[in-house]
């Protein structure tokens, strides 16, 4: 047999996306980051104010963060081809995505135990600087948000069949970029609190609620990446569809079905079927060229001996 007609036969197994746009804005983001989080660093070592200090080294976790978003992409591009990856670098991103979500729980328990701290120790707080300080970090984090910002982006992480309309990766970013936003803006309620009401436990108060939310938001993450991870199945919709393309046609009838992520945009499927009238693998793979994001399927095609489980009038 001719290598030519090997070829016609052979295909990729590329499942990645190109994510030039989003691993760019995403350096960009990590400048920024980096850039105020040595600023603050250095005030708050020469001003003595640990409100600076603190938050300083807060923003450092999400710089490596988004280290960990920006290297995902980068390792994903340069081993698309290689032959030690099955079906392709397509689950790298999302890897990256499970990465970060587990470094925003890490976050929200420390800022927990800080908060929980606070409550029995209050700390004197510098309330001029320390709002300075939440102003710039809230600015820095909008204009963050604005460059990650997802238009896939889905927070029904129950709505499985939207997996494959999510950059898990850059959705893991975009949420570190929420988080600091969202710590900025319960830090500066608590500061006017603080400042002009007296209530210092507010800032204890505060990180609960922020720790909480991070929490929920690190959860959510960490099951929508690691159900693809884990080979998890597709929704109902799509199993029905493939089901009901497959039997309508002739007396088909499948008798194993497997479907998976093999990429954050793709499925793979591999089919049993059992006929009387069996057809070439590539008269069903054909069948179900319509079925969205279906991108590798292998057909097993078993003829059946006996009457016909449906009467069909065969040209």
């Amino acid at each position: 047999m001719h290598i030519h007609t090997l070829e016609q036969w052979q295909h990729s197994h590329d499942f990645s996306v190109n994510q030039n746009q989003a691993e760019r804005n995403t350096k960009i983001v990590m400048l920024l980051t980096a850039l105020t989080m040595v600023a603050e660093i250095v005030a708050g070592a020469i001003f003595g104010s640990m409100a600076l200090l603190a938050d300083g080294w807060h923003m450092a976790t999400h710089v490596v963060a988004f280290g960990i978003t920006i290297f995902a992409y980068q390792y994903a591009r340069n081993n698309t081809n290689n032959p030690k990856y099955t079906f392709g670098t397509g689950k790298v991103s999302v890897l990256g995505g499970f990465a970060s979500a587990v470094a925003l729980a890490v976050i929200a328990f420390v800022m927990g135990l800080e908060s929980l701290g606070r409550f029995f120790q209050p700390q004197t707080i510098q309330f001029n600087e320390a709002i300075g300080v939440a102003i710039i970090g809230l600015v820095v984090n909008i204009a963050s948000a604005f460059l990650l910002q997802d238009h896939h982006h889905h927070d029904d992480a129950d709505d499985h069949h939207h997996h494959d309309h999510q950059d898990h990766n850059l959705r893991a970013a975009y949420i570190h970029v929420l988080a600091d936003a969202l710590t900025s803006v319960f830090a500066i309620i608590a500061l006017f609190a603080g400042k002009f009401l007296g209530w210092v436990w507010m800032d204890a108060a505060m990180g609960f609620v922020g720790a909480a939310v991070i929490a929920k938001w690190s959860y959510g993450l960490v099951r929508d990446t690691g159900f693809i991870l884990l080979d998890g199945t597709v929704d109902k919709q799509t199993k029905l569809a493939i089901v009901n393309t497959i039997e309508e046609d002739a007396d088909n009838r499948i008798t194993d079905l497997h479907i998976w992520y093999v990429g954050q945009h793709h499925l793979a499927a591999t089919i049993s079927l059992v006929t009387h009238y069996p057809q070439t693998p590539e008269y069903y793979k054909n069948l179900l060229k319509d079925i969205p994001s279906l991108a590798h399927v292998s057909i097993e095609v078993n003829h059946c001996h006996g009457e016909p489980c449906v009467n069909i009038h065969v040209v």
